[in-house]
């Protein structure tokens, strides 16, 4: 089928195949739709360089508690992941950095026999960390969860400054939900993974950080 349109001014009439005209309209579709994939992609570049750019601090001050954030538990263990963590977070505490460690992780499934807090409780008591030491929250399901109920027992403890220990990929967020919460100078003491796929949690993570700065604005 032919369309007949007329062009502007006293030029004549030009005929415009339906198949020309359904091209055009075609291209302007797919125009309107490259708009949000490519302000999806610039958002994620965003997310990505805020993530890449969270660091250790340093100096990296002395703190009342390290807070551990929970990772899975595989069984009665922790996880490789979450091994690396506490092993880091061993370190700091054997250098002087704090006094107190919290553990922060509620129950991962059902059947398995420790929460995420208790399993990393027991690991290091297992590398000779007094029980005394350990202060365990055992409800948390999330980041936002891990830090805010991580702060109640600061509050009950009389524990004022805290380390948030985590790994790289996972800091500018947990440090941005710190600071939401009202964590008096928290600092920031990161690991990075050598038994997880960077490529995979940064990934998640660009969607964890879109999520969160959506929750952020009904806080």
């Amino acid at each position: 089928m032919d369309w007949y349109v007329y062009q502007r001014g006293s030029s004549p009439i030009r005929k415009v195949s339906g198949k020309r005209m359904r091209r055009r309209s075609h291209r302007k579709w797919v125009a309107a739709a490259m708009v949000p994939v490519a302000a999806g992609l610039v958002w994620c570049a965003y997310c990505l360089s805020v993530i890449n750019g969270a660091k250790t601090a340093v100096p990296l001050m002395e703190a009342d508690t390290a807070v551990v954030l929970g990772m899975a538990m595989w069984g009665d263990e922790p996880s490789p992941g979450l091994k690396e963590r506490l092993d880091y977070s061993l370190q700091l505490y054997q250098e002087g950095k704090f006094r107190h460690f919290i553990v922060s992780g509620g129950l991962d499934r059902e059947g398995y026999k420790y929460t995420e807090g208790e399993g990393m409780k027991n690991y290091l008591v297992a590398q000779g960390v007094p029980e005394s030491a350990i202060l365990v929250e055992n409800e948390a399901t999330s980041t936002y969860e891990n830090l805010k109920f991580s702060e109640e027992i600061m509050k009950r403890e009389n524990l004022q400054t805290a380390i948030i220990v985590t790994h790289d990929f996972h800091g500018r967020r947990s440090l941005e939900m710190a600071k939401e919460l009202g964590y008096s100078r928290p600092e920031l003491a990161l690991t990075e993974s050598v038994t997880m796929s960077n490529f995979k949690y940064k990934t998640r993570e660009i969607l964890a950080y879109t999520k969160w700065k959506v929750q952020q604005l009904f806080l």
